[in-house]
């Protein structure tokens, strides 16, 4: 037998369910950056992008990588790291410099409407980690690089895991993948995103 293919979630991602998760999302009051603050009408549109293009459709792969944006971003205040402040480090799930290197060359190299060229990913590595997470933190691909993550950087088996909505699934997620501790704040946003049982 094959491997079991997780249910499709057929209802978009909407703005009402990304608030009922983190309410702070429906404004940007208080944003301490407020050039990098996005709100939950705009993040679901570009979240439902990035589930379309990566084949992320089961909704518990979909619900813990909300979960994780939302834990990383602050709700999408930020998206970059501030604290303690690593140069290169962000994305809406605060990708490492590494990491965003491999990303942008993973785009240039696959996404032919990326935007994004070879020639100007090995200019940005040349210039600084801070170029090179320019390349991929706008709008469209700086939601879609926890959808990226995932759908190239782990095994199947990790989303397999997620689809159950088990709290095995979220800590192996995040544990082998991810490759960070389960704490639970992080885990009380997942149990708000997983409650809605469906977009």
């Amino acid at each position: 037998m094959g491997t079991p293919v997780p249910p499709c979630n057929i209802a978009p991602l909407t703005t009402s369910d990304i608030i009922t998760i983190a309410p702070g999302s429906a404004n940007c009051t208080g944003a301490p950056y407020p050039a990098e603050c996005a709100i939950a009408p705009d993040a679901a549109s570009w979240i439902n992008l990035a589930f379309h293009v990566f084949g992320i459709h089961a909704f518990g792969t979909q619900a813990a990588l909300l979960s994780l944006m939302l834990y990383e971003s602050g709700s999408f205040k930020y998206n970059i790291n501030h604290y303690p402040g690593v140069p290169g480090q962000g994305t809406r799930n605060m990708q490492s410099p590494a990491l965003n290197l491999k990303y942008a060359r993973w785009l240039a190299a696959n996404m032919t409407n990326s935007g994004i060229m070879p020639q100007q990913v090995d200019e940005a590595e040349e210039k600084g980690q801070v170029q090179i997470l320019a390349l991929v933190n706008g709008e469209r691909w700086g939601f879609a690089s926890a959808a990226w993550f995932l759908a190239t950087q782990c095994n199947e088996e990790i989303s397999q895991g997620l689809a159950t909505l088990t709290e095995e699934g979220w800590r192996t997620y995040l544990t082998d993948c991810v490759g960070t501790t389960v704490t639970v704040d992080r885990t009380v946003i997942w149990k708000r995103a997983i409650a809605l049982g469906k977009w």
